[in-house]
């Protein structure tokens, strides 16, 4: 069984930043791709940025620059390094995998965790 937990979210001011992670368990993080999404209220989920499990780097346009994902194999984890923040950041930030290839699509993952919520303050 996959579960992912979300971690990390919370109250930061425009200008600053924060971490969350992604805990997998029942999955190697390194040999699937992990990506993460976000959903602001009554806004359709969007892709924030993601991780091939060949270790390919993707993000939106929208936060290119400002995040960066990294994993760390031995605790089984994938952070997103969120810098620069600005309100319009502010949504539930979601982790998810599949078995299958990476993409920027929702649809396209199998496995989600309970998200994280983040709030900026302008």
């Amino acid at each position: 069984q996959v579960l992912l937990v979300e971690s990390g979210g919370g109250l930061v001011q425009a200008g600053g930043s924060l971490r969350v992670s992604c805990l997998a368990s029942g999955r190697t993080v390194s040999n699937y791709p992990m990506t993460w999404f976000r959903q602001a209220p009554d806004q359709k989920r969007e892709f924030v940025g993601g991780l091939s499990r060949y270790g390919g780097l993707y993000y939106a346009d929208s936060v290119k620059g400002r995040f960066g994902i990294s994993r760390d194999n031995a605790k089984n984890t994938v952070y997103l390094q969120m810098n620069s923040l600005k309100a319009e950041d502010t949504a539930v930030y979601y982790c998810a995998t599949n078995d299958g290839s990476w993409s920027r699509s929702p649809d396209d993952y199998d496995y989600w965790g309970q998200g994280t919520q983040v709030t900026v303050s302008s």
